[in-house]
């Protein structure tokens, strides 16, 4: 039996656990006791052992029994059962007792050993917070002697003032412990990573506090957050092996805060260059969203495309999409399908031939059928000079590659003029003369647009352009759930990225595969989300920040 293992797997997945479990049951519990659910620091105390080299930090600022009202399916006590029980260790009798509130998880190091040749071995910091010293000392005691009687032989010694105590399991299952003054009670995979951890307490300037970029972000989190993460981002570039060929944010800071309306996940990008905002700010939303229609699964609105691909909005989604998938090309190509498909069949260029015309506002959504894999699309926006000019330009094109431009009406919308770019085709069907097939001419649209308002209107279909024009009283901006989701978001802002969880599941589980394996770990979370409303907002000329907006259902 593996019992290191299965203990740090347990701090580790209890973490992640915990932090699923608030955002998926705190709606419940919300109306009952808010009080009880907020942290009674914002910053992690464990941030003095970590190095300021770390690339990633994750703190939970809540004692895990606090949490335990919300756990309506028991995921936390089964994960309490199972993986304590492996390590011979009872939760409420031998932890509960003593631990505070605070657990920190945080790479210490990308190479243990710091030698190159002989591979890559990060080492990982856990720190728990302790509320009783001796008790937490008597519980390092009792889980070292569980690993003795196991056949582990144990290595004891003094460093700077501190007991370590480790065992001699294979490498990869080594574990060491120690209890540091009144606080925390700390755990590694080898004894180096807690003998830097003192020193990192003992040398101030070691640590992350002493870091500028980590003093900088901490400032940016509000109060009462139950959870918080601190990203070095050069580092976690180097971790995974990465060059980016472009780095404009250095640091990332992200806190977790209840709404009385879900959950608001803020977050910081912080960087020592003077950036701009990439349009001018909202006070409100915008009113192209007024022909979104309600069952859109995906809305994206804002003010100002014409400068987006330079803008440092769409550095950061450069830089970090290069981050997670090693080419920010893969990500775009595999959410944005639709748009990447019409751009392939018309043979255009998007920054150069639509978001160069757009300096109003304006509003993309996607409108996703379970009977077909691709969804339908709507783009509007603001009438000017140039958008007239760039609606000329798509009618050039769209006869380049032979298509025709036809104006028609509806039945239901008689007086609604709709230019559509059509493409005829041939059918053949039997025919009963035994001379040969015959032949019929079919018209294909390949997309249309109008004029509303102040607006222009461009859709995939003639389906969706009916919707937009028969059903104006039930658009979007007068949905309840997204009044409900931007309401969470500051103003001003940048405008907003509404994604409705239960109408584009399907279809996001299709463009992004691993996202059924996310399902899987966070169930709780997934079964119970609603929609997600992403904004930035913020006017420092050396930070970004954006947050993105939870809400569950029956919130």
């Amino acid at each position: 039996m593996n019992s290191q293992r299965s203990f740090i797997d347990f701090i580790v997945a209890g973490a992640i656990a915990l932090l699923i479990i608030t955002i998926a049951g705190f709606y419940w519990f919300f109306a009952k006791s808010p009080a009880n659910l907020i942290a009674s620091t914002s910053q992690p105390g464990a941030a003095i052992f970590v190095s300021k080299l770390s690339p990633a930090m994750v703190s939970l600022l809540a004692n895990p029994d606090r949490l335990q009202a919300l756990d309506r399916e028991e995921e936390l006590s089964k994960l309490k059962t199972s993986l304590f029980a492996k390590s011979g260790i009872d939760y409420k009798q031998d932890v509960q007792p003593w631990l505070g509130n605070e657990i920190t998880l945080a790479i210490a190091t990308l190479d243990i050993d710091r030698d190159s040749e002989n591979g890559q071995q990060p080492g990982y910091l856990l720190a728990l917070a302790t509320k009783q010293p001796e008790k937490s000392r008597e519980f390092v005691e009792l889980l070292f002697s569980k690993r003795a009687l196991a056949g582990a032989t144990l290595a004891v010694e003094e460093y700077k003032g501190v007991k370590l105590i480790s065992d001699n399991q294979p490498k990869e299952d080594l574990l060491a412990g120690a209890v540091v003054g009144e606080g925390f009670v700390l755990f590694a995979n080898d004894p180096k990573v807690l003998r830097d951890a003192i020193n990192n307490v003992q040398a101030p300037d070691l640590n992350l506090t002493s870091s500028p970029e980590y003093q900088k972000a901490t400032k940016e989190l509000p109060k009462g957050g139950l959870a918080v993460a601190f990203l070095n981002l050069p580092v976690v570039a180097k971790w995974q092996g990465l060059e980016l060929p472009e780095q404009l944010y250095n640091s990332q800071i992200i806190s977790l805060a209840l709404n009385p309306k879900g959950l608001l996940a803020e977050t910081t990008f912080l960087t020592s260059s003077e950036i701009l905002s990439p349009s001018s700010p909202l006070s409100k939303p915008v009113g192209a969203l007024q022909y979104v229609p309600a069952s859109a699964g995906l809305a994206i609105s804002g003010s100002n495309l014409s400068n987006l691909g330079n803008s440092d909005l769409a550095k950061l989604w450069r830089q970090a999409t290069a981050t997670i998938y090693g080419s920010g090309e893969d990500v775009v190509s595999r959410l944005a399908k639709p748009l990447v498909d019409v751009q392939k069949r018309w043979g255009i260029n998007l920054p150069e031939d639509i978001f160069s015309w757009v300096q109003g506002e304006y509003a993309v959504a996607l409108l996703p059928e379970k009977e077909q894999a691709t969804p339908h699309w709507i783009f509007v926006v603001e009438k000017s000079e140039s958008v007239e000019q760039g609606v000329a330009r798509l009618d050039a094109i769209a006869s380049s590659n032979g298509l025709s431009i036809n104006t028609l009406t509806i039945d239901k919308q008689d007086k609604q003029k709709i230019s559509a770019w059509t493409e005829l085709t041939t059918a053949t069907k039997k025919s009963d003369v035994k001379e040969g097939a015959s032949f019929t001419i079919e018209t294909k649209v390949r997309g249309l647009h109008t004029a509303l308002g102040n607006y222009e209107i461009f859709t995939s279909d003639l389906e969706t352009m009916d919707e937009i024009l028969t059903n104006k009283d039930n658009s979007l901006i007068d949905n309840p759930n997204f009044k409900d989701s931007i309401a969470a978001i500051p103003l001003p802002n940048q405008g907003y990225i509404y994604l409705d969880w239960t109408k584009s599941q399907n279809l996001l589980e299709r463009q992004v595969p691993i996202l059924k394996l996310a399902e899987v770990l966070g169930k709780p979370f997934f079964d119970n989300l609603r929609s997600l409303t992403v904004s930035s907002y913020g006017t420092d000329t050396r930070s970004l920040k954006g947050g993105v907006f939870f809400k569950l259902n029956n919130s």
